[in-house]
């Protein structure tokens, strides 16, 4: 996260002090705001899809072709809640050292959860190209998704595609240290690259490997389900399964519209303070103005939407979120009854 050494910021403002007393009361007061219904609405989803997955496998063992991809699709909408958790597990240690204005947690801690900020936003933005990827599959060549899509060839993949996002993130835990009192002057310690040039070079390949390649592969992939279904070659389907198809390709757009609307004033900002020299090294978080603040927040955001886009557009979540309240209801009811016994 960049910080700005001059006495203006892009926006024009001139009080770094001003911004910096903004940012001690409004960041925190956000930040507890997405930390708890981040937590509370991935938990909720892993339960739902993990509970709905163990209720597609028949007794014997065998799943219908539609479970089959279907779960195939919940593995990944685990993985991708499980990463996003992750992600939000470093939150508070980015909060406290904006609130405090320095970084309170020593070198190791410094690096691990820049580490894991990277490695976990990668690992989501791969994950939701290889949801739009199986969307494709399932929809134009359901033959071959059932072939594919088998649970362990799923959860292989969520399982590998952590490998190329680790690495994006090694530069994090190698090269990040906590700078010195006089290198940071507004007290903001942890650095990652101590050279422009250094700074410059991982911007451009995390920027062009976490967020532009995967945005392209989902342009393909919903670009050939559009022009799938506009030319009619779905006809022949049941409607049930037409209308599942199109709802779930629809939620699946949806998640992938958030990732872009949310990290993309992150990365725009990123890009914008690469180019000036006079950006300094990195801080515990951006320093350019409000849009900063801005930025910062939506990034952190995204970690929320997709619980929300999954009970707005979804009505199987729906009446699974239904289903578990109406059976805590019901424990709770034979519960009282035994104890009135």
């Amino acid at each position: 996260m960049l910080k700005s050494t001059s006495s203006e910021d892009l926006l024009g403002n001139s009080s770094n002090s001003g911004r910096a007393n903004v940012e001690q009361i409004l960041v925190p007061v956000l930040d507890s705001l997405i930390l708890m219904l981040g937590v509370t609405g991935h938990t909720m989803v892993m339960v739902i899809l993990c509970g709905r997955w163990r209720r597609t496998i028949r007794p014997t063992g065998r799943a219908s072709q539609g479970s089959v991809t279907g779960t195939g699709t919940d593995i990944l909408l685990v993985a991708l809640s499980a990463a996003d958790l992750l992600l939000l597990s470093t939150l508070p240690f980015q909060t406290a050292s904006i609130a405090m204005q320095e970084w309170p947690f020593g070198d190791f801690m410094c690096r691990l959860v820049s580490f894991l900020g990277s490695t976990c936003s990668s690992a989501s933005a791969f994950t939701l190209a290889t949801l739009a990827v199986s969307r494709y599959l399932t929809v134009v060549k359901p033959d071959r998704a059932y072939r594919l899509f088998t649970p362990c060839n799923v959860s292989a993949v969520a399982g590998l595609l952590w490998i190329p996002a680790s690495c994006l993130g090694v530069p994090q835990l190698v090269f990040r240290s906590v700078g010195t009192p006089r290198q940071t002057p507004d007290g903001l310690t942890c650095f990652a690259f101590l050279s422009h040039r250094d700074q410059m070079i991982y911007g451009l390949v995390h920027f062009h490997a976490a967020f532009l390649f995967p945005l392209v592969t989902i342009a393909v992939a919903y670009g050939g389900i559009f022009v799938f279904l506009c030319r009619g070659q779905h006809v022949g389907r049941a409607p049930q399964v037409e209308r599942y198809q199109s709802k779930v390709t629809q939620t699946t757009a949806m998640l992938v519209l958030a990732f872009t609307v949310c990290w993309l004033p992150s990365y725009g900002l990123t890009l914008t303070l690469l180019v000036d020299k006079n950006s300094g090294a990195t801080g515990a978080s951006p320093r350019y103005g409000a849009f900063s603040v801005f930025a910062r927040f939506m990034a952190t955001s995204s970690t929320v939407m997709n619980p929300i886009l999954y009970v707005l557009m979804s009505q199987k979540f729906r009446q699974d979120i239904l289903w578990i309240f109406n059976r805590k209801r019901q424990r709770t009811n034979i519960t009282l009854a035994l104890s009135a016994a």
